[in-house]
C-alpha cells in the first residue's frame, strides 16, 4: 500500500495456530487504516510458512534460521538481525511491533496511532510508544518497562520510522536474543527522542507458547545481560546505584475479554505442561509482587555476573 500509516511487523517460528490469533487481532486493528503487515518467519516446519504465504495482505519474508542446508548447522543469527528485516522493509510512517503469541485488545493500534500524532503535533520529539501489556492467565494488571536509568522502553508498541533509520535499526552483533529491545530505546534516548507510554493502547501475550525453549535459555539472558551493561555503563548503566530498570502498571479492565481467544491453546499447553501456573490472576498486591518479582531476576543475574 502506497505510504502506509503504520507497518505492523513481527517474527515467528513454528506457532501456527498463535499467529493465526494475532493475524486476527491485527487486521481487526488495520482496517480502514491505509498499512501494511510484515511477517519474518524464521523456517518453520509446522505448516506456518506455508500458511502465510497464502495471506495475500501479508508481506511474508522467509529467513531460515535454523536447520541444515548442504550437509552443514544453519548458523543461527541474532533477534536484531532478524527483526532489521522487517524494520529496514517497513515504509509506515509508524513502525509496530508485536509478538507472535500475542493480541491487541480492541483499540490498540489506533488509539496508539492517534496518540504518537498528537504528541508530535504538541511538538514533542517521540521516537517511540510503549504498549501496556500482561502476560495472560499469570497477571490482573497492565504494565510497561523501564530499563537501565529508568529508561522506559517498547516491549511490544510503536516507533517512528524516520527515528528507527535515523540510530541505525536494532544492534544486531552485541545481543544474541535479550536486551535487543532495551538497547534500541536506549538508543533513541540518546539520540534525543522521548520513548512515552500509550495511555489507551493494551496487548495480551500468552506466556507458555514455548515452555521448553525457555528453560534453556537462562545461559543466553545472562551473557546478553552482560554485555548490555558492559554497553551503557557510564551512559545509562550506574554499577553503583545497580539502576537496572523497573515496572509501572496499571489496572485497565478489558470488557471484550481479548484473551479468551487463548483458552482452547491454554488447555493443550496444560495437558503437555501441567506444571504450567493454572489460573488466571495474581494476588491483591500483584503490582508490589511484580515490580520485586522483576527487580530481584536482574539483581540476582546481576551478582552473578559480580556487578
Amino acid at each position: 500500500m502506497k505510504n502506509p500509516k503504520v507497518s505492523v511487523i513481527l517474527g515467528s517460528y513454528n506457532r501456527l495456530a498463535f499467529i493465526k490469533l494475532t493475524l486476527a487481532s491485527i487486521r481487526r486493528e488495520v482496517e480502514n487504516m491505509a498499512h501494511e503487515i510484515i511477517i519474518v518467519d524464521g523456517g518453520s516446519t509446522d505448516g506456518t510458512l506455508a500458511w502465510l504465504c497464502e495471506q495475500k495482505d501479508v508481506i511474508t519474508i522467509a529467513q531460515h534460521n535454523r536447520g541444515v542446508w548442504e550437509g552443514k548447522e544453519i548458523k543461527r543469527r541474532s533477534w536484531g538481525y532478524f527483526m532489521n528485516l522487517a524494520f529496514k522493509a517497513a515504509q509506515g510512517e509508524y513502525v509496530c511491533m508485536i509478538s507472535d503469541d500475542c493480541v491487541f485488545v480492541p483499540g490498540a493500534l489506533k488509539n496508539g496511532c492517534t496518540y504518537f500524532d498528537q504528541q508530535r503535533e504538541a511538538g514533542n520529539n517521540i521516537g517511540a510508544l510503549a504498549f501496556y501489556w500482561r502476560e495472560w492467565s499469570r497477571e490482573n494488571t497492565y504494565h510497561v518497562g523501564c530499563t537501565l536509568g529508568e529508561k522506559l522502553y517498547v516491549n511490544h508498541g510503536m516507533f517512528l520510522n524516520a527515528a528507527l533509520k535515523e540510530i541505525g535499526y536494532i544492534d544486531e552483533e552485541t545481543f544474541f536474543f535479550y536486551n535487543g529491545d532495551g538497547d534500541l530505546c536506549l538508543k533513541l534516548w540518546q539520540a534525543g527522542y522521548q520513548v512515552l507510554d500509550a495511555p489507551d493502547s493494551y496487548v495480551e501475550h500468552y506466556p507458555h507458547a514455548n515452555v521448553d525453549v525457555r528453560k534453556t535459555n537462562y545461559q543466553k539472558m545472562k551473557d546478553d545481560l552482560n554485555r548490555y551493561l558492559a554497553k551503557w555503563e557510564g551512559v545509562y548503566y550506574d554499577r553503583q546505584q545497580n539502576n537496572l530498570g523497573k515496572i509501572i502498571t496499571k489496572e485497565y479492565i478489558d470488557r471484550t475479554n481479548t484473551g479468551a481467544c487463548f483458552d482452547f491453546l491454554h488447555q493443550e499447553v496444560l495437558e503437555k505442561h501441567p506444571q504450567v501456573v493454572k489460573g488466571k490472576s495474581l494476588p491483591a498486591k500483584a503490582l508490589e509482587r511484580l515490580t520485586w518479582k522483576y527487580k530481584g531476576a536482574l539483581r540476582k543475574i546481576s551478582a552473578l555476573l559480580g556487578r
